[in-house]
């Protein structure tokens, strides 16, 4: 029971919390801006003045608080900072979204709304419920970005505010929050955002890791300041001599960064060089924004040695998140490595603020740059039907954190792609068009593999050609989410094609077998072949993997009196929703092992005990051949840290879905035109591609080695008797 003296004290709080909230924005309030977020609050204190905080709080103080760093750390406007104060309204009160857009209009409600949707959802045995969540999150870009930042926010102070939790629900929110918060407020720009969650995520996940880092930061504080201050003396000493206008900031490297860097270099925290950053924040009109950064570069580097190898020009060539600077490394006092970022007073908004400060300061020719570029290549990849939200989320998550690089087209045109990104990556990134009949690629002039890692500075050369068409291979290698998601859409489509012409030689072929097809036979064929849908059957049937063979051990089957007799007195039936659904789906049995997807023989790791279809990879032990662990298996960072020259890449596949490279050899009587009557029988083979070609002829008769990627033996076999065929021919032999 709350006194009326603890109500009056709260009431003081709120007020006082409030007050802060108008003072630090960010944005100029108007009087009309203050009237609606008084009227938002207004709304939010009496839809939540029965609630309470885990802590004992008014749960109001949270929506305030919230509003607050959507208002001065991200620098929203009013009507985010009144849809912040509301976000949670409809989800925890009797408040509706109708009564919100009556109250305080379309935009709030809309936005409420978005916030709102995020987290209804429906709990789905089949379906990662947090992936689920996230790709819903993602998926109000489409409407409005703020949903997100605000949500970011959300996030944010629950991660501030967790202390009364239990462990396990802190543990789970905060690997939430490393896992996609933090990389999305990196994304959209906010980095002082991005490195707090990160902090924090790192509390609550590692907390002995936290604090002990956290320890020696603060051990090394007097020194660290005592460095930093001398560095900064030194460079304002400097600059003023030049009559710039500038301010100059230092601070050590957040706890998260520190740790990251430990455990990449597999270093220890006295190992650590450069632990400081410093930052040079100068006034500029926007014409020399990039003569005055250069400017100081040069006195910079005139005093203090720089790193060559760790100079950063961002100035040039902005981040797609739309940050801008100079980033250069120098050798400063005590022989101690700084980081020094150079930044107009723009360039420190954007930075600080991402998303806000970006559109404040868009203009010109500047509409389309950095983090608007982004968004609308993230609304098209959001646009693409994809079923499985787990991947969807994996794909997105790539693209988040990636460091950038920037490559070239042939007309010297400059291209920002993720770090790792591929030639068939870059083809996406220009049009999907070319994407999707990309053949090769030339790199500076040179013939290069599709799988090839782009660097900064590559000049592509895409080679197109219409009867080229994207390959299941391809997803090995692409790491843009625009990309894997246009391919996978093709590779669906594809399937469902060869399912269509499956369909129609299953019906023929079990007429001939004098089986009717009707759904009753489906149905036996999906339990006798152990596949889940109708589709999965006729694919199957398509690309030549359930043959005649097996289909006459079905017929077989399934006139054995023995067998009938059992099935009639417990008949085995499919779910018919199940049955009938448009999904090709895989069955992993099977392991292989590097590009060459090798079969060696290996033990699953008890340690976390990975199935069929689990991302894992390979480790070669001493003495017990290789063991399987999942990517995430608690061991899997020490193992690839210490042990990175005994890691097998691994992945399961579908045996019956996989291709296989075969060899063979054909000899005979040399003929005119016999390499190309040759080539044109494999060609035209469905799902049969060459991957080298070698004949010899001596003195009227040929020696030749044909090396193919085929699906199945059936397939082969069928090739085979057509090479036999051919005049001159003799004899076709599989090595």
């Amino acid at each position: 029971m709350v006194t009326a003296t603890e109500t009056l004290s709260e009431n003081a709080q709120i007020a006082k919390a409030y007050k802060e909230l108008l003072r630090l924005s960010y944005q100029k309030l108007s009087a009309a801006d203050k009237k609606m977020i008084r009227l938002a609050l207004d709304t939010a204190v009496d839809a939540h003045k029965n609630q309470r905080r885990r802590s004992g709080e008014p749960y109001i103080l949270h929506p305030i608080a919230v509003a607050k760093i959507v208002a001065e750390d991200i620098g929203l406007g009013a009507h985010s900072i009144a849809a912040a104060l509301l976000h949670d309204v409809v989800e925890d009160t009797s408040y509706t979204i109708q009564d919100l857009e009556s109250m305080h209009g379309t935009v709030i409600a809309k936005i409420v709304d978005g916030l709102t949707k995020i987290s209804s959802l429906k709990k789905d045995k089949n379906v990662s419920l947090q992936a689920e969540n996230f790709r819903k999150m993602l998926l109000t870009l489409n409407d409005d970005a703020r949903v997100i930042i605000i949500k970011i926010a959300d996030r944010l102070h629950n991660m501030r505010t967790m202390d009364a939790m239990p462990r396990e629900k802190q543990i789970k929110i905060a690997s939430e929050t490393l896992y996609i918060y933090a990389p999305l407020a990196h994304r959209v720009g906010m980095y002082n955002i991005k490195t707090e969650l990160e902090d924090l995520g790192l509390k609550y996940t590692e907390s002995e890791v936290y604090h002990e880092i956290q320890k020696r930061i603060q051990d090394n504080f007097d020194s660290q300041e005592e460095f930093i201050d001398s560095f900064v003396k030194l460079t304002k000493k400097y600059l003023r001599k030049e009559n710039l206008k500038f301010s100059v900031e230092g601070r050590p490297k957040s706890i998260f960064s520190t740790r990251k860097k430990m455990m990449s270099k597999n270093l220890s925290f006295d190992q650590i060089f450069d632990r400081y950053a410093i930052r040079i924040i100068y006034k500029s009109d926007p014409d020399q924004e990039k003569f005055l950064a250069w400017k100081i570069y040069s006195i910079i580097t005139d005093h203090f040695q720089p790193n060559p190898m760790r100079l950063r020009d961002w100035i040039s060539a902005p981040k797609s998140t739309g940050y801008e600077a100079l980033h250069i490394t120098v050798m400063g006092p005590k022989g101690r490595w700084v980081e020094v970022q150079i930044r107009s007073q723009r360039m420190h908004e954007i930075a600080e603020k991402g998303y806000a400060a970006h559109f404040k300061y868009k203009h010109g020719k500047q509409d389309e740059r950095g983090l608007e570029i982004w968004l609308n290549r993230l609304r098209e990849v959001l646009e693409q039907p994809n079923p499985d939200a787990v991947d969807f989320v994996k794909d997105f998550r790539l693209n988040l954190y990636a460091s950038e690089i920037f490559v070239f087209t042939p007309n010297g045109d400059l291209k920002s792609l993720p770090q790792g990104a591929t030639p068939v990556d870059f083809a996406f990134n220009i049009h999907t068009e070319i994407g999707m009949h990309t053949r090769g690629a030339k790199i500076n002039g040179k013939i290069v593999p599709l799988s090839y890692r782009l660097r900064s500075g590559d000049q592509i050369e895409i080679i197109t050609s219409e009867k080229s068409f994207p390959n299941p291979s391809w997803l090995d290698y692409v790491i843009t989410s625009r990309a894997r998601a246009r391919i996978r859409s093709f590779l669906r489509e594809d399937k469902k094609q060869i399912a269509i012409e499956g369909k129609e030689v299953l019906r023929r072929k079990l007429r001939q077998l004098k089986i009717g097809f009707n759904e009753s036979t489906i149905n036996k064929l999906l339990i006798f072949f152990k596949l889940n849908t109708s589709l999965d059957l006729y694919y199957r049937v398509g690309i030549g993997t359930i043959d005649n063979v097996k289909l006459k051990k079905f017929s077989a089957d399934q006139s054995n009196r023995f067998f009938n007799f059992f099935k009639r007195k417990e008949p085995v039936t499919k779910d018919p929703s199940i049955v009938d659904q448009e999904k090709i789906t895989d069955n992993f049995d099977q392991l292989v092992f590097g590009k060459a997807e090798e079969r060696l023989e290996y033990k699953l790791s008890p340690c976390c005990s990975p199935i069929a279809g689990d991302e894992v990879f390979g480790f070669v032990t001493i003495s017990d051949g290789v063991k399987i662990h999942k990517n995430e298996c608690p061991n899997a960072l020490t193992l690839r840290s210490n042990y990175a020259y005994r890691i097998v890449n691994a992945k399961w596949i579908d045996s019956s879905q996989n291709e296989f490279i075969a060899k063979l050899l054909l000899t005979g009587l040399d003929d005119l035109g016999l390499v190309n009557q040759v080539t044109k029988v494999i060609s035209t083979t469905n799902n049969i591609n060459i991957k080298s070609v070698s004949f010899d002829s001596n003195d009227g008769v040929f020696e030749g080695r044909v090396m193919l990627k085929v699906k199945n033996t059936a397939l082969l076999k069928k090739m085979i008797k057509q090479l036999e065929k051919i005049n001159g021919v003799d004899k076709v032999i599989r090595e």
